[in-house]
Parts: structure tokens; sequence; C-alpha cells
């Protein structure tokens, strides 16, 4: 699995501006529902409830919040590239900048853990990560999110 297999160039959000945790999952679920038709609520709730079991920040700068939802027919992502780090609650306690969104069918099972990998792989890349911290408008963003995917797969 690639990330380019469930991320698209209007699933990118550059320079999103937000103070909270709560909020950026308020604003990335608002984006995520105009997408795919599902309500904003639902898709916030399952989001909230999966940060209840414990933060999907992992360090280094970067949260894979991460659900299955009712209503999701394929795997979705989104990538957001904040304008300036927020507390995620992480486990190295470093505020966070670059959030990809993962949502998955709630059926699914060894699908939601393979495209979580398969993100989390992605984003170890420091020639990544550097490509989407310098990244300066919403392609330079995409391409560095799935450009790089058949090198590191």
């Amino acid at each position: 699995m690639k990330v380019v297999e469930f991320i698209r160039p209007e699933s990118v959000v550059i320079d999103l501006a937000a103070k909270s945790k709560s909020r950026v999952l308020q604003i990335m679920s608002a984006k995520a529902g105009e997408t795919l038709g599902i309500a904003e609520g639902s898709i916030l709730q399952a989001l909230l409830g999966r940060e209840k079991l414990g933060s999907t920040g992992i360090g280094e700068g970067i949260a894979i919040p991460h659900t299955r939802l009712q209503g999701v027919s394929e795997p979705f992502g989104m990538l957001a590239k904040l304008v300036k780090a927020i507390d995620f609650e992480a486990i190295d306690g470093v505020p966070v900048d670059i959030i990809f969104l993962l949502l998955m069918p709630s059926e699914s099972k060894n699908e939601h853990l393979n495209a979580l990998a398969c993100v989390a792989r992605q984003l170890r890349s420091q020639e990544v990560l550097k490509n989407i911290r310098n990244a300066m408008g919403v392609e330079e963003l995409y391409e560095a999110i799935t450009l790089q995917a058949t090198s590191l797969q």
C-alpha cells in the first residue's frame, strides 16, 4: 500500500491555523466531511474518541489521527501543515506541525493497519519531513508526501 492510493491533492492543507488539538481536528473533520459527504460531527466524535485512548502524536512534530468510520467506503487521507506547531500530547512532548488524518471503512481490519503503517513509514523519512516542512504551496506539499512513496516502500 502507498500513500498516493488514499490521498488526493484536494486533501492537502497548507498553513492551517489552529491553536489547539481539538480545533485542528474540528477543521480537518469539516474538510473531510465535505469531501466524503459525512457529517463533520461524526468524524470529529470518532477522532476525539480515538484520542482518548492515547494521543496519535507519534513524535518529531507529527500526528496521525486515525479511526474507522461508518460511511467511509475506501481509505481517505488528508495532510495538513500547520502555521504554528501545537501541543498534541505527543509521546515525545514535541509540539506537532504535521498532521496526517486517516479515515478507514468501519469494517476494515488489516487494511486499516496497513494504511497506518504506510503513513508512519512515509513520515519517518527525514527527506519527506524536510520537503513537507519546506513546502510553500499545496502542490509542493502533495508532492512531498507522495513522490517519495515509491522509494520508501
